[in-house]
């Protein structure tokens, strides 16, 4: 579901120039995505990380080796409400925050006034939770002020609405300046600056989720997006997975 907007406009794109080909798309969890690979209600996923060992074992033993192609570079974005003072974050702060040390936002903003900090994610299963829970807790547990809604606009609207809120979403739901739902979403929320340095000293030291610094892996929530197909056939699927990886 993080991945819709991305995945949409690929499938518009590929139903325009293939007038017979009918694409279905299911947009779920990651964790529900690999569900569906394996209990084979989906052909093709695209999510945000490769099979792990059990699953590979789980398809050798069927005598599968679905194909795992690299489609995308995404990332995540750290959003907070349009009334925060504060545009930047660093890596520390935000961890101290999802482990619970940080529970108000004069610990991380002397000065703010905007009291206790909740933080809202898009669902339980998502890959937005397992990229921060493996990438900056190191697989340790979130606080219990970290809780999760049912979708990306669904974190958009709940920071619109609560001043001390942080949310995270994917990148692909406000990245694309010619979309004029992103830009709207973009219109309510204000989206951190991130940085990776302990003692950041200079603006400079801070990136956004923009596309320049996401290719370049400057700004430090970048991740790999794949396509993972378990035809055992050359079908539809694999000419879907071909256009994704295509030019």
């Amino acid at each position: 579901e993080t991945l819709q907007p991305l995945v949409d406009s690929e499938k518009d794109t590929f139903m325009g120039l293939y007038k017979y080909a009918q694409v279905t798309i299911a947009h779920q969890s990651e964790a529900d995505c690999f569900k569906a690979l394996i209990n084979d209600s989906a052909k093709v996923i695209v999510a945000s990380r490769k099979l792990n060992n059990q699953e590979i074992a789980y398809f050798k033993s069927r005598n599968l080796i679905p194909v795992t192609t690299k489609i995308a570079l995404d990332a995540i974005a750290i959003v907070v409400n349009k009334d925060n003072q504060d545009s930047l974050l660093s890596i520390k702060q935000l961890a101290s925050v999802l482990n619970g040390e940080f529970t108000n936002w004069s610990q991380i903003y002397k000065n703010s006034k905007l009291g206790e900090i909740s933080v809202v994610f898009d669902n339980n299963g998502s890959s937005n939770i397992r990229y921060l829970k493996e990438n900056v807790l190191n697989g340790k547990s979130l606080s219990p002020k970290c809780f999760a809604t049912q979708s990306n606009p669904a974190v958009i609207k709940y920071v619109e609405e609560h001043k001390n809120a942080i949310g995270v979403i994917g990148v692909s739901w406000i990245s694309d300046f010619e979309d004029k739902s992103a830009q709207g979403f973009l219109s309510r929320i204000k989206v951190l600056d991130l940085t990776t340095a302990d003692n950041p000293i200079y603006p400079d030291d801070y990136y956004k989720p923009y596309q320049a610094y996401i290719a370049l892996k400057m700004y430090p929530f970048s991740r790999r997006i794949y396509s993972i197909n378990r035809e055992p056939y050359a079908g539809l699927g694999t000419g879907f997975v071909s256009f994704l990886s295509s030019d």
